[in-house]
C-alpha cells in the first residue's frame, strides 16, 4: 500500500499492511529532529519523509488585510485579534493567549468585531498541492478548526466561555456562529478547489480536563453538537470521513459523535481518566478509529530510549487488532523531549507496526 491508502484503510477500521504514522511537534523538537537526520531547518517535507509520515495537510493561506492592529510586548492573530504573549520555559517557551479583548463584550460589540471574509484566501494552489503529493492522505482543516470552546475561550478567556454556555450567553454565541460560518465556506472552497484530491475533514474540541468532561452530555447536544453538525453535513456533502481532535477525558461523547457519523477521533491522551488505548478499544473499536495515544507528557518526554519504546509498543499491541488505528502524538511533541527519545517511538512504530 501507499500512504494514502493506508490511512484510508486505517480510518476506514480496517487493517493495511501497517500501521500509517503521523507528526506533529513545537519547533525546539522539531529543529533538533531536523539536524539529526541531517536536514535543513526548514525542511519541513524533508523530515516528515524521513518520519515515514503518510499524512498531509492542504489549506488556503490567508491574504487578506490585517484586521487588528498590533499591541507591543503581544502577538496579535490578524484576523482575529487573538493575543498572546511569550512565556518561557526551560527548554523553549510558549505564545500563551492573553488580554481576551472580548471577555465582557456586548452582543453588539461581538457582532462588530472585525473578522475575515472568505474572499480574503488564496485557493488559487490547491490543486497544485495535492498534486504534488499522490502517495499521501491528505485532509484539511486541523484540531481547532470548527471547535466551539477553544477557539472562544482564546479571546472571552476560559472561564468567560464556561459561564457563557450555561447562560447562552448571546455575545458568544454570536461571536461562534460568525467564526463558524466562515470557517465552513472556507472549507467548502477548499474542498472544490482540490477537485476530489481531498481524503478527510479534520476538526477539532476539547472537551475534557485530566479527570472528566468539561461540560455536561446534555449540554453538549444542546449548545455544541448541532454546530459540529454543521461540519459533518458538509464534509458528508462531499463524500469524505471527519476525524474529531479531542483533548482530555472526551471518550463520554464518542457515542454522540458516532451517531453524528466522525469516523476517526484524534488525541486520545493514555493518562486522562477513561482514555486508556485499551478502554477505547474495547469500548468504541470496530466503531470508531483512532489517532494518536502516545503521550507526549509521559515517557516520550521524561524516559529513556528503551522506556518510550516499550511503552509504544504495549500501545500498538493494544490498538492495531482488527485496524482502525494511526500511530500518532496525543499533541505536538514537546520541547523538553529527547531527541532520542523521539527516534525511538518512531522506530518502534515501523518496527512493531506491520500486520
Amino acid at each position: 500500500m501507499n500512504g494514502r491508502e493506508r490511512v484510508m484503510t486505517a480510518l476506514a477500521r480496517c487493517k493495511p499492511d501497517r500501521v500509517p504514522v503521523n507528526y506533529a511537534a513545537n519547533p525546539g523538537i522539531d529543529g533538533r529532529l531536523k539536524a539529526h537526520f541531517g536536514l535543513s531547518g526548514d525542511d519541513d517535507e524533508g523530515l516528515l519523509q524521513a518520519l515515514g509520515v503518510e499524512f498531509r495537510g492542504v489549506g488556503a493561506p490567508y491574504i487578506g488585510p490585517r484586521l487588528h492592529a498590533e499591541v507591543p510586548d503581544r502577538q496579535v492573530c490578524p484576523r482575529y485579534g487573538l493575543r498572546t504573549r511569550w512565556v518561557d520555559h526551560g527548554h523553549g517557551g510558549y505564545w500563551d493567549f492573553c488580554d481576551f479583548p472580548l471577555k465582557d463584550a456586548t452582543e453588539e460589540e461581538a457582532i462588530r468585531w472585525p473578522m475575515p471574509s472568505p474572499d480574503d484566501y488564496d485557493y488559487s494552489g490547491i490543486e497544485a498541492r495535492c498534486e504534488a503529493y499522490p502517495d499521501f492522505a491528505l485532509f484539511v482543516g486541523g484540531a481547532g478548526m470548527g471547535d466551539v470552546l477553544n477557539s472562544s475561550g482564546m479571546v472571552f478567556g476560559v472561564e468567560q466561555v464556561m459561564m457563557a454556555v450555561l447562560t447562552e450567553d448571546p455575545a458568544w454565541q454570536t461571536y461562534v456562529d460568525r467564526r463558524l460560518g466562515i470557517e465552513l465556506e472556507v472549507l467548502r472552497r477548499t474542498i472544490e478547489a482540490a477537485k476530489g484530491r481531498i481524503d478527510f475533514v479534520w476538526m477539532g474540541e476539547d472537551l475534557g480536563s485530566q479527570n472528566a468532561p468539561l461540560v455536561g452530555l446534555e449540554t453538549y447536544r444542546h449548545i455544541i453538537r448541532p454546530r459540529h453538525e454543521k461540519v459533518l453535513a458538509l464534509a458528508k456533502s462531499f463524500g469524505l470521513p471527519v476525524m474529531v481532535h479531542t483533548c482530555g477525558s472526551s471518550s463520554w461523547a464518542y457515542d454522540d459523535f458516532i451517531d453524528m457519523g466522525v469516523a476517526a477521533v484524534d488525541t486520545l491522551q493514555p493518562e486522562a481518566a477513561q482514555m486508556a488505548p485499551a478502554y477505547l478499544k474495547e469500548r468504541f473499536g470496530g466503531r470508531l478509529a483512532f489517532h494518536g495515544c502516545i503521550s507526549t507528557a509521559g515517557a516520550v518526554s521524561f524516559g529513556t530510549p528503551e522506556v518510550v519504546a516499550e511503552e509504544c509498543r504495549k500501545t500498538l499491541e493494544e490498538m492495531m487488532p482488527g485496524g482502525g488505528y494511526c500511530f500518532a502524538p496525543t499533541h505536538a511533541l514537546q520541547d523538553n523531549s529527547p531527541t532520542e527519545n523521539v527516534v525511538a517511538m518512531y522506530e518502534t512504530a515501523r518496527k512493531y507496526g506491520v500486520y
